[in-house]
């Protein structure tokens, strides 16, 4: 009697299909699981849907901010520059008031 399914038969079909589903798995865990793994421990981030390892940007590079780190010092440099702002209007003023108490002594001497 001839069977189409013999025992050797079917110990290589198992085998081969195996060896297929084996390398299968390997290839899916080397070209779809691995890239992301290695874009987020180099410190990126992973999109999965587009599969694009992106660099994430602060806010403060984009919007021109300084950084949480400086803000102290930008502060400072910010409250120095009203100060400076604020002085030089003190002394507009001054010069206004001091041009209009000397036109109000000449209109008195005429």
């Amino acid at each position: 009697m001839h069977r189409l399914l013999s025992m050797k038969r079917l110990s290589i079909l198992f085998l081969s299909i195996f060896a297929v589903l084996l390398a299968g798995m390997f290839a899916y865990e080397r070209l779809v699981v691995a890239p992301g793994d290695r874009c987020e421990a180099g410190g990126k981030w992973w999109d999965p849907e587009s599969r694009v390892c992106a660099q994430p940007i602060s806010i403060a590079e984009i919007t021109g901010r300084p950084n949480p780190g400086e803000r102290a010092a930008a502060s400072a440099e910010k409250n120095r520059e009203l100060v400076a702002i604020e002085d030089s209007l003190a002394a507009q003023k001054r010069a206004r008031d001091a041009d209009a108490d000397r036109q109000r002594a000449a209109l008195a001497a005429q």
